[in-house]
């Protein structure tokens, strides 16, 4: 098979010549790398990477194709949403035959059928040494000498693109979950789902003051929080109340702004399957499922909250919580699709945050 030439240059003035596997066209956005040896379908259909060019350093990719588009919940069972988000995919080598019992159709088939530009056959450890050490950067891609202007995604109101566009209700649980939707995996209403709940997902700028809930879950998303004010505003209003809320990774940064704290934009991220937190006053270590470009300044954290678990590579903020009020929240991805389950047990400290706060 014969593959056409396309190029990613980036904005230091590195280029890198590939081979085209996807659609055939150009492309902008910021380039970051991902870790995970698997779960390429999850990534690629994250909203968390809403204008990312992806590079996966695993340097096979494709060999077990792509899912059938099964629903259940009306949710696909096995995506993280309803659509491709990333703008582009970097790889170092292509396997144009799979092989899976899942499988429904070739990696390169489905980025041509959703027009997302696919490179392979250049040095990915290269090009995830540049991006460690300089940082995440911006990049374009190149083809048949069609070049686009440069663009930055967090400079933009990525969440408003990927919210959904009316309230949604999942489930006929005993616990009535108000899910804010920055950008939410569906794994995450899978878990509350199968733990007895009724999930009402709203836009992220609705006004939750005026639903009637059990719990606030405020979820993961793309680009910088501080773009997110009506979801800012909102939570700030809601930790008034004493109603539990539980926030993963964009929804741990909101909770922060809400709560007067600061938030900044990391190096390179943190974007893979395998990293350590460590659990604020014990020896409790997990491993973890993680997708983010920001984080919170633990110290500009007020007198009412405390970090909850630190990256042990960078000891970075991974969660924080209030001290009397049932709030908490995780920068990494405790529903971990693709990823381990390690930290899976903090959607049941939800729940029970919920029957307790019934019972006073």
């Amino acid at each position: 098979m014969k593959y056409n030439k396309i190029i990613l240059k980036l904005e230091d003035g590195n280029s890198f010549e590939g081979y085209s596997f996807g659609y055939d066209g150009s492309t902008a956005g910021e380039v970051v790398f991902n870790t995970a040896m698997t779960g390429y379908p999850e990534s690629l259909t994250d909203p968390s990477y809403r204008g990312q060019i992806l590079v996966l350093t695993y340097p096979i990719v494709g060999n077990y194709g792509v899912p059938h588009d099964d629903k259940e919940n009306n949710l696909y069972r096995f995506f993280e949403s309803h659509t491709l988000h990333i703008s582009a995919l970097v790889i170092s080598d292509y396997s144009v035959d799979y092989s899976h019992w899942n499988a429904e159709k070739s990696l390169g088939d489905w980025l041509k059928e959703n027009e997302i530009p696919g490179i392979f056959g250049i040095d990915t450890r290269m090009l995830t040494k540049i991006l460690r050490e300089k940082g995440s950067m911006l990049g374009k891609v190149i083809f048949d000498e069609q070049e686009p202007e440069w663009y930055d995604p967090n400079t933009t109101n990525l969440v408003q693109q990927v919210t959904v566009d009316k309230k949604q209700i999942y489930g006929n649980g005993k616990h009535k979950i108000l899910l804010l939707d920055c950008g939410v995996k569906y794994n995450i209403i899978r878990y509350l789902l199968d733990r007895d709940t009724t999930v009402i997902r709203v836009p992220y700028d609705h006004d939750i003051s005026s639903e009637d809930y059990d719990g606030l879950f405020v979820s993961n998303g793309p680009g910088d929080p501080k773009m997110c004010q009506p979801a800012i505003t909102s939570l700030a209003k809601a930790f008034n109340e004493d109603v539990p809320i539980f926030g993963i990774c964009l929804g741990n940064q909101l909770m922060a702004l809400a709560a007067d704290a600061d938030t900044y934009k990391l190096k390179y991220g943190h974007r893979s399957h395998n990293q350590p937190v460590l659990q604020v006053d014990t020896n409790r270590a997990y491993i973890t499922s993680q997708n983010h470009g920001f984080a919170i300044d633990n110290e500009t954290l007020g007198d009412e909250w405390e970090p909850l678990y630190i990256n042990l590579n960078d000891r970075t903020n991974e969660g924080m919580r209030h001290r009397k009020k049932p709030f908490f929240s995780t920068q990494f991805h405790p529903e971990a699709s693709g990823g381990p389950t390690d930290t899976a047990h903090l959607f049941d400290d939800f729940i029970d945050m919920i029957e307790q706060s019934r019972k006073v």
